[in-house]
């Protein structure tokens, strides 16, 4: 363990969400909802009270709004990374949430939301655990279907569509669109649940959690006008389809280039790549995502993928903020995450196994 720090108290229990703020969190989220002309599509609704699981998809601080909308009149207990309120325990711990860490096994939080479910209150989870890079769904983790069953609850879904188009996360600037959707629905009951392996829910489950805003916003005409619509695409798109060179992609206005071998892309206001000269190799920008992430299998597999930086290391021992532990080598390769450093003159040694971390949480400076 780095350092001598209090940590936050995961096993806390949660409270449901204090009654004053209820109101104010209405008024924050309806004017956001009818700016943007939410139009939320309920199905198969009818009758359906707390508690039960709500799971949301995750593009934008703005799902929190018709999230909120789309449940009225009723509260929520919303799981959320404890790094969305820095300096603000009292905030997250008044307004529902159940406090976790990204992407780690934690007894305290199943634990936290049977408490919550005993309370009958709405559990709001985002499985993906982190903002969509490129407006699509992400891989759900194994063990939902088990938390599912024990929960024994109803589950519903919320899929938001345009979030991701209004305000993407390798994006510096919120996007002038007037139009978003979303559509919730049972997706399972009780008696539904109780006839299901886990394995046969998670299957349900990845099934339905499917969504594209890319195709979304083609599909519905939503323009983005905006100059520099493409600006910070290059962080997404990392890796040239024409040479493939990786790390030398580039972006700004409203196209994204190749510094490598000069080749050019311009994005066109219903957000579709076109090649400036030659093959235009992606038209949907998350077919260009997907093709990079099956190049990174493909090295997996042969035994190639291998990564070794300098990285600046902060740690975040509770919500008051980062402590910062200065530099560190970090090396990702098939051992998984090994990072190396000095802190407070003594020398340690972090090391993630694969099988420890399905995922990690990447930001842009966002």
């Amino acid at each position: 363990m780095i350092g001598d720090f209090e940590r936050f108290d995961l096993a806390r229990k949660p409270n449901a969400q204090r009654r004053f703020l209820t109101p104010v969190t209405w008024a924050l989220s309806y004017p956001g909802k009818f700016r943007r002309h939410s139009h939320i599509e309920k199905t198969d609704m009818a009758g359906i009270k707390p508690p039960y699981l709500l799971l949301c998809n995750h593009n934008a601080f703005f799902d929190f709004k018709v999230m909120t909308a789309a449940i009225f009149p009723h509260r929520a207990n919303y799981v959320v990374a404890i790094d969305g309120f820095i300096g603000r325990e009292w905030l997250l711990r008044s307004v529902g949430g159940i406090g976790v860490r990204k992407f780690t096994n934690s007894v305290h939080l199943v634990r936290n939301m049977m408490h919550m479910r005993d309370k009958k209150q709405i559990i709001a989870l985002f499985p993906e655990a982190r903002y969509s890079l490129c407006g699509t769904a992400a891989v759900l983790p194994d063990s939902l279907g088990k938390l599912i069953r024990l929960l024994d609850i109803p589950v519903v879904m919320l899929i938001m569509h345009g979030h991701h188009i209004v305000n993407p996360v390798w994006g510096e600037k919120k996007r002038k669109t007037q139009y978003v959707s979303a559509d919730m629905n049972l997706l399972l009951s009780r008696e539904q649940i109780h006839d299901m392996t886990a394995a046969e829910i998670n299957d349900k489950l990845r099934g339905s959690f499917v969504y594209d805003d890319f195709a979304w916003q083609r599909s519905n005409g939503v323009r983005v006008a905006r100059r520099d619509r493409a600006q910070g695409l290059h962080k997404v798109l990392y890796k040239c389809p024409s040479c493939g060179t990786e790390y030398r992609m580039n972006s700004g206005g409203d196209g994204l280039w190749c510094d490598s071998c000069g080749k050019h892309w311009h994005m066109s206001e219903l957000g579709v790549l076109s090649a400036d000269s030659g093959l235009t190799e992606f038209s949907h920008i998350p077919d260009w995502y997907e093709w990079e992430r099956r190049e990174v299998r493909g090295e997996i597999e042969r035994g190639e993928y291998a990564l070794s930086v300098d990285a600046r290391v902060e740690s975040l021992p509770n919500a008051r903020g980062f402590v910062k532990l200065g530099e560190a080598r970090l090396t990702h390769n098939m051992d998984g995450f090994t990072l190396r450093g000095t802190y407070d003159g003594e020398e340690y040694e972090e090391t993630w196994k694969p099988v420890e971390l399905y995922s990690c949480h990447i930001e842009y400076n966002y």
